[in-house]
């Protein structure tokens, strides 16, 4: 049996993607009720951090922890990878040691690169391209709160980034629409939604891409890496905060998301992001944990 990785969400089928998601809501409850078996005893996992995180670290670490296995955190200062040894040499000698990989890296072909070279199962945890583990969260929540989000509308609104490449991807695998609202300049990449044109729509106008959407997203205005640029970008995406009166436009019953962490007043308003009658923000963190969970378990039991 071939290995497989999950570098984007495109990694997994439509069937698989349903299957890893509602394994992940089974997960969970399973925690909740203090059920859960080791289903990952004396299994390792290593943690490749070239970015600094929160909620991957930990989701990843704990997600383990709760399943019997063990967690090795590496950064750039403890391993050969920050001192110029081959990004192939390190995929190699470290399939040799665990049994699965995440990475959190800048470059996509990086990861791409030690993919190709693992034999054992490598994770996106996060590169500049794709986030696809947090888009497993995302669609885990939608689930859980309103059902299937097949036949949809999702808008995303601010920056064409790697959350807003993965929502492409996640429209084309689980079949809805989705409403990009970017200022002139900020697209996804277009190769990328010419592929998904028939599912994606860049709109610039805020209120009009939210009007009767299902489920409505953000992210801040500048990412990690991008800190130079935040006076700019604060200057171009002003009139792109999400708050009451956009969610307004959007159905009644229409779910706010944010992968965090948040600037409140910048990308999004205090106010809804602390009301948990629209925003969901505390569920979709926590169901970081639970999906990867099911996602750790789908790759290493298909490899």
């Amino acid at each position: 049996m071939s290995v497989r990785h999950f570098l984007t969400l495109l990694d997994l089928s439509p069937a698989e993607l349903t299957a890893v998601i509602e394994r992940a809501i089974e997960l969970k409850a399973l925690h909740q009720q203090g059920s859960a078996q080791a289903l990952m005893k004396n299994k390792v996992l290593g943690m490749v951090f070239e970015k600094s995180s929160t909620r991957t670290r930990v989701s990843f670490e704990a997600g383990m922890a709760q399943l019997g296995g063990h967690a090795l955190f590496l950064s750039p200062r403890d391993t050969q990878l920050g001192r110029g040894e081959p990004i192939e040499d390190s995929a190699r000698v470290m399939s040799r040691m665990l049994d699965i990989i995440m990475i959190r890296t800048f470059e996509h072909e990086k990861i791409q690169r030690f993919a190709e070279y693992a034999s054992v199962p490598v994770i996106n945890a996060l590169t500049d391209s794709f986030h696809p583990c947090q888009l497993l969260a995302d669609i885990q929540t939608y689930v859980e709160h309103r059902g299937s989000p097949q036949g949809k509308i999702v808008t995303w609104i601010g920056d064409g980034n790697n959350m807003c490449q993965s929502y492409i991807n996640a429209a084309r695998q689980c079949d809805f629409e989705l409403r990009i609202a970017c200022p002139p300049g900020f697209e996804p990449d277009t190769e990328l939604v010419a592929r998904n044109r028939g599912r994606v729509s860049l709109v610039r106008d805020p209120q009009q891409a939210v009007r009767d959407a299902d489920w409505v997203a953000t992210d801040v205005w500048a990412s990690m890496g991008q800190e130079q640029e935040q006076a700019r970008r604060a200057e171009k995406f002003c009139t792109y905060q999400v708050d009451h009166e956009l969610m307004s436009r959007a159905r009644s019953d229409a779910l706010f998301m944010h992968c965090l962490p948040a600037h409140r007043g910048e990308e999004v308003s205090a106010a809804l992001l602390e009301d948990d009658a629209v925003s969901v923000v505390w569920d979709e963190a926590e169901n970081r944990l639970h999906a990867q969970k099911a996602l750790m378990e789908f790759l290493l039991l298909n490899s």
